[in-house]
């Protein structure tokens, strides 16, 4: 992280509580209209009842991905980019949902917010899930800010982990191996007994890795930059009475290894240590006609990076650490108001804290709070749905803004939903673009007004369905860093323009033993700087991307499963470490194909084997730094009971 502040002064300007059991029970990847999900209304309802983009990674492609990251996970959804997902481990991804810059998709855990208070966007690091610990993921696309406040600009990814299924505990352990000596030991129970249940989840990899940095010279000297993750994750729920039921989500999650200095820099002795902890508590009180639940959530990292002198670092000694707190609070209230009319409606209060030491500058103790009142109310007559929302939010330091939500849709023929939606959100100023020594106390949050309009086509139920998209997206008072002549060299400041749009579109199909989804997306923009002058550079965003996940099963025990992306040109910046000049460079396009087999040898054992990058496609993702060339991993889960 020293590298970041070293370029910033060269000048570079640079749930849900307990979620509803149908929820839990997805078992598609494609918008099947009948299934049921809550990250875009807050409240169990049908694709088919709401007027928004939602993906569903199910319980059985995770199953089938046991030999992946949640990164590598979410860049094969259309319309994501997650760039890095196949760099060395352990170094930081940045996720690119159409088109927005990283640390505008809201990640989730279990319906609790995660972000990373000490990090310049406020993004969180997905390499802190392991993916033996999720259950299934819902994706919503396009603004979410009416009903998760700050942050939730391009979309919602909601990380469900697992929880507690059946009347008795079952045990389960998984072994794999692989590539760079790679190796990944995990267990878990899980069950009822009673009105209580309990899924744990202990996971263990390492990881000997491969030379972060691109070496230009060719001596092949570089260190290998090993990744080492010890974690663990507890769902605990209560059943107090038939009404009242308690949750608590926990979960450890400590990263270890070594980095390189930088882009086409090596670095013998820089080592880091991550700790993530997430705890959440909530309570839910059913009602005849609706619920209400309180959410409290506490998400901590700290990042400690430590570097000895080096043949390219003349310093005697240097580290970082970083500490960011968020503390969340929310009650959320679900109404039927009748046969026409569900509201939904909340108070949520967050308290972001800070302290970062380093060799180069210090951030002493600072914090600040949001408090926010929101409600949607959502209509439904015949084939006619909409939801009209809005939310009052209060910053401590900036003052109060207000966003809203406005989504009509139509269910025609109980197969073809046309929706569209108006929609605000914003991003508020993270604390390190605040109180830094580049800070700026008077930044205004960006904002955002989104358009998008498109349907979902079941053209033969449960079988064939075609899906399409087409989204506006313009953002006011973007945060940027000011180049200045003297020091601090440089402040952030609002003043630039973006102005996104694209398309989507997907075609799924399902018939037995079979099934294959193919999809094509498109991600635009232009950024205006605050002199006026247009750009078309939005940096490691990819235009065009498409690609096919196919999946089929030979036998009753026998699953094959291949995976196509193509990822189109993007453009990157660059860093001359001498003439401390920045520049730009063109990445070029590339294709991944991986394959997937799992076989049930029996009730109880599955062996799984993931082949990765099959044709050994050479390509960069991030100037300067390496990808995975050929790789594999296979592996066998048991269960015990």
């Amino acid at each position: 992280m020293k590298k970041i502040h070293f370029v910033v002064a060269a000048g570079l300007g640079l749930v849900q509580l307990v979620l509803p059991g149908a929820a839990a029970q997805a078992q598609d990847t494609s918008r099947v209209l009948n299934n049921v999900v809550v990250t875009a209304t807050r409240s169990p309802k049908r694709i088919s009842e709401i007027g928004r983009d939602v993906v569903i990674i199910s319980a059985d492609q995770i199953n089938r991905s046991q030999g992946k990251s949640l990164p590598e996970i979410l860049n094969a959804v259309p319309g994501i980019t997650f760039s890095g997902a196949n760099n060395a481990p352990g170094i930081a991804t940045s996720v690119y949902l159409r088109g927005a810059s990283t640390g505008n998709t809201l990640i989730l855990v279990d319906g609790f917010p995660v972000n990373n208070a000490s990090a310049i966007d406020n993004s969180y690091d997905l390499n802190a899930f392991p993916v033996d610990q999720i259950d299934h993921i819902e994706i919503l696309k396009g603004s979410g800010a009416t009903l998760y406040g700050s942050d939730a600009v391009a979309g919602v990814i909601n990380i469900i982990t697992k929880h507690a299924r059946g009347k008795s505990i079952k045990a389960t352990v998984q072994l794999a191996g692989g590539s760079y000596d790679t190796f990944n030991e995990s267990a878990g129970i899980n069950g009822n007994i009673n009105n209580t249940g309990i899924a744990l989840n202990l996971s263990n990899s390492d990881s000997h890795g491969f030379p972060a940095a691109t070496d230009t010279t060719g001596k092949g000297n570089f260190r290998n930059d090993d990744f080492h993750q010890r974690s663990a994750s507890l769902n605990f729920t209560q059943k107090i009475t038939d009404s009242f039921k308690l949750n608590v989500n926990l979960q450890l999650t400590r990263n270890t290894g070594h980095l390189p200095y930088g882009a086409f820099a090596d670095d013998q002795n820089y080592a880091y240590t991550n700790n993530f902890l997430f705890g959440g508590l909530g309570a839910r009180l059913q009602l005849k006609k609706g619920d209400v639940r309180i959410n409290i959530s506490q998400n901590s990292v700290q990042n400690n990076f430590t570097d000895q002198p080096s043949a390219i670092n003349f310093d005697t000694y240097s580290f970082q650490k970083n500490n960011g707190h968020i503390t969340d609070a929310e009650a959320i209230f679900d109404y039927s108001l009748g046969k026409h009319f569900d509201l939904t409606s909340g108070i949520d209060f967050k308290y972001s804290y800070t302290h970062q030491l380093s060799t180069y500058d210090t951030i002493q103790p600072v914090s600040n709070r949001i408090a926010s009142a929101y409600s949607s109310l959502f209509f439904k007559d015949g084939i006619f749905h909409m939801e009209l929302g809005g939310r009052y939010n209060h910053h401590s330091k900036y003052g109060s803004n207000f966003t809203y939500t406005l989504n009509p849709s139509v269910f025609v023929a109980d197969q073809l939903k046309l929706f569209a939606t108006l929609a605000s959100a914003f991003k508020a100023p993270s604390l390190y673009q605040l109180t830094s020594p580049y800070g700026n106390s008077l930044l205004k949050p960006e904002t955002t007004t989104s358009y998008e309009t498109g349907f979902n086509w079941e053209i033969i139920g449960n079988i064939l369905s075609l899906n399409a998209d087409l989204f506006k997206r313009d953002t006011r008072s973007v945060i940027y860093f000011k180049s200045l002549a003297n020091p601090p060299y440089g402040v952030y400041e609002n003043g630039s323009k973006e102005n996104d749009n694209g398309y989507e579109s997907a075609i799924d199909l399902k018939i037995t033993g079979f099934s294959a989804n193919v999809y094509i997306a498109h991600a635009m923009g232009k950024l205006t700087d605050a002199s006026g002058v247009e750009t078309n550079i939005l940096y490691r965003r990819p235009k065009n991307t498409f690609g096919a996940n196919i999946n089929y099963q030979f036998l009753h025990s026998l699953e094959f499963g291949i995976n196509y992306k193509y990822t189109g040109q993007r453009i990157d910046e660059g860093f001359n470490s001498v003439t401390f000049a920045s520049y730009n460079a063109t990445l070029k396009s590339y294709n991944l194909v991986d394959a997937h087999v799992q076989w049930a040898a029996s009730s109880k054992l599955t062996i799984f084997g993931d082949l990765k990058n099959i044709f050994n496609e050479k390509y960069t993702d991030w100037l300067g730094y390496n990808t995975r060339g050929r790789n594999f991993m296979a592996g066998l889960k048991y269960q015990i009971n």
